[in-house]
């Protein structure tokens, strides 16, 4: 296959993916919305008022970019478990494996489907914290770079769980139990200088903490890690997560009947 056969072939799965979450954008796009302006109305809005300024910054400010986080997360790793799963439900992937395509442009079509879903929904989340709070962007290129690469780390994993997932009941076990819980506990909502020193200790093993705080730096120029640190973890996630897909995607049975 050559390289003019490849492009078209991984052009043609990212436009099948962001026609599938475009067509069923209120479904895709809306509820994340809906979700973070309430966010941003109970927590910036009520009850940030009464928790005053953090990393000094009032709590709104503070916390938006932990939100636009948040959402770039669950979405980037929601469109591709549920789409790829889809795919494997109904055996179209088994018609795109034994066509000629390589399988990193398989995995490259749909990761990159989930990255455009996760910053669509980032996006809009920023256009709506607007009216919330001003945001003043302390530096452009850490901003964009590590809410790309987190989007595209964690599409990778939704991929990891498509293809181990047995049911559709499976596809949200780790939503539910995993993801949600580390995001939650990531520094979305404070700082960890406010927890004791055990549990310092402990939030720092969880690599959300590392994506919020390096593109809350990205943004207000605060951060409770070091953000070389937290770039170095991400790549490494993202090519050991890579590397992993690209085997399950030639190995695994779970893809064929």
């Amino acid at each position: 296959m050559n390289a003019r056969a490849q492009f078209v072939a991984f052009s043609t799965i990212v436009r099948k993916e962001v026609t599938r979450f475009t067509r069923i954008w209120v479904q895709t796009l809306i509820p994340p919305a809906i979700t973070m302006a309430l966010y941003f109305v109970i927590f910036g809005n009520l009850i940030g008022s009464r928790i005053g300024p953090m990393g000094g910054f009032d709590y709104m400010a503070f916390v938006v970019p932990g939100l636009i986080m948040m959402s770039v997360i669950s979405n980037s790793y929601s469109n591709v478990v549920s789409s790829f799963y889809s795919a494997k439900f109904t055996k179209c992937i088994e018609e795109i494996q034994v066509s000629p395509t390589p399988n990193y442009i398989i995995l490259c079509g749909y990761v990159l489907g989930g990255c455009l879903r996760g910053l669509m929904v980032g996006a809009i989340v920023t256009v709506l914290s607007l009216f919330f709070t001003k945001l003043h962007i302390h530096n452009l290129a850490i901003t964009i770079s590590i809410i790309f690469l987190t989007a595209f780390l964690f599409s990778l994993a939704g991929m990891v769980n498509a293809i181990f997932a047995n049911s559709f009941d499976d596809i949200s076990i780790i939503p539910t139990f995993v993801l949600t819980p580390m995001t939650y506990l990531g520094g979305v909502f404070y700082s960890i200088s406010l927890l004791p020193e055990f549990w310092q200790g402990v939030s720092k093993l969880n690599p959300i903490l590392y994506m919020v705080n390096a593109f809350r730096y990205g943004i207000l120029g605060v951060s409770d890690v070091n953000v070389t640190t937290a770039f170095a973890g991400i790549m490494i996630f993202i090519v050991v997560l890579f590397i992993f897909c690209l085997y399950l995607l030639e190995k695994s049975a779970r893809l064929r009947s």
